[in-house]
């Protein structure tokens, strides 16, 4: 039998699932409070559940598919997870302490499509979606890791910016969404929750239907759609007058401000002209200008990071012109963890399938 992630189960899926084999629904509740709040690594430890459950359970479904293959700590303590997944892919999953609390970066495909040129994630073509199961394994892998370590520190806050376009794994992502959300289990608060996505148009009008109250990022990265498609190419199929509408739609149904998210590459992006267009594109919108300082990436070398002096050039004349933004704190550059640098190294080594 080929089993399934345990953790794939939102819970009323799991509700539905026991009723469907033959046990009250309402045993769903004691499953859930051992995998989510005592957090076992095996059904027999379920002490309080019947054998027979146990049994159904072991017969059908798996606690734990990913396996650790290295960790690596930087010196501002965040922490990155290679993960060794059930067919040999490996992913990335970072853990980032900020002053409000850990917050975990989830991977949801193995590699990525969307090939932005300024991204290392993109480096590794698509080989498949991972599944909702898959992507909640890596917050209980890093939870665990934290109960390992002592202190009493949980995950406060989720963001979905790893290897991969979320709303590419649609599907999946929202049923993550509901199970980590879930006041039951994990109990992240939607407020707590970040989801970003390169700008999948279609996407974003049946995210914002959802209604599920997490924050909205667009990988902006530039103020037109000459520069736009030349740094990211799915500008090509989903230009800004088609991804414009879309954000303005979720902002309208969702009554929430959006992030939108650029990069500052040194003489591409980075002048005031492009701060002026920026600011001229936005226009009186709810929207939050992250700036995002560039990070190296080998395999790119025809960019490079911005003068410190150039960021605050372009902050400023933002701010002047009426928009709320910031300048994003960088966390793991050293172990090749920060923004646009996720990728797994190791991937070129044979793996075992």
């Amino acid at each position: 039998m080929n089993k399934q992630s345990i953790y794939g189960l939102t819970f009323e899926q799991l509700s539905a699932w026991l009723l469907e084999h033959g046990h009250k629904k309402g045993r769903a509740l004691k499953v859930w409070e051992w995998l989510y709040r005592k957090r076992v690594t095996s059904f027999a430890e379920m002490l309080d559940v019947n054998e027979d459950l146990i049994q159904l359970l072991t017969d059908h479904f798996h606690i734990q598919s990913l396996t650790e293959h290295t960790k690596q700590e930087s010196a501002d303590g965040t922490i990155k997870f290679l993960f060794t997944l059930s067919d040999g892919n490996l992913i990335e999953t970072v853990l980032m302490r900020h002053k409000y609390g850990l917050s975990v970066c989830v991977t949801t495909q193995v590699g990525c499509n969307i090939g932005c040129s300024f991204c290392a994630s993109g480096l590794l073509k698509k080989d498949r979606d991972l599944s909702s199961g898959e992507i909640v394994e890596q917050i209980m892998n890093v939870q665990l890791h934290l109960d390992q370590v002592g202190g009493g520190e949980r995950v406060s806050h989720i963001v979905v910016m790893g290897i991969g376009e979320p709303f590419d794994n649609f599907e999946n992502m929202v049923d993550f969404l509901e199970i980590v959300k879930d006041q039951k289990g994990l109990e992240i608060g939607p407020r707590h929750i970040t989801v970003s996505t390169s700008g999948l148009a279609q996407k974003i009008y049946e995210f914002a239907d959802l209604k599920l109250q997490v924050n909205l990022a667009i990988s902006l990265h530039a103020p037109n759609d000459e520069l736009r498609t030349r740094i990211m190419k799915i500008n090509r199929a989903i230009p800004l007058d088609k991804l414009m509408p879309a954000i303005d739609y979720y902002i309208e149904k969702s009554n929430r401000r959006i992030t939108l998210e650029y990069i500052l590459l040194k003489d591409v992006n980075d002048q005031k002209e492009h701060a002026l267009e920026l600011a001229e594109l936005i226009g009186d919108r709810r929207a939050y200008v992250n700036l995002i300082p560039y990070n190296p990436v080998d395999e790119h070398s025809q960019y490079q990071r911005s003068e410190e002096s150039t960021v605050l050039a372009f902050y400023d004349t933002l701010k002047k012109n009426g928009i709320t933004c910031g300048i994003r704190i960088e966390h793991g550059t050293d172990i090749d963890a920060a923004c646009g640098q996720l990728r797994s190294k190791q991937m070129n080594e044979p793996q075992t399938k």
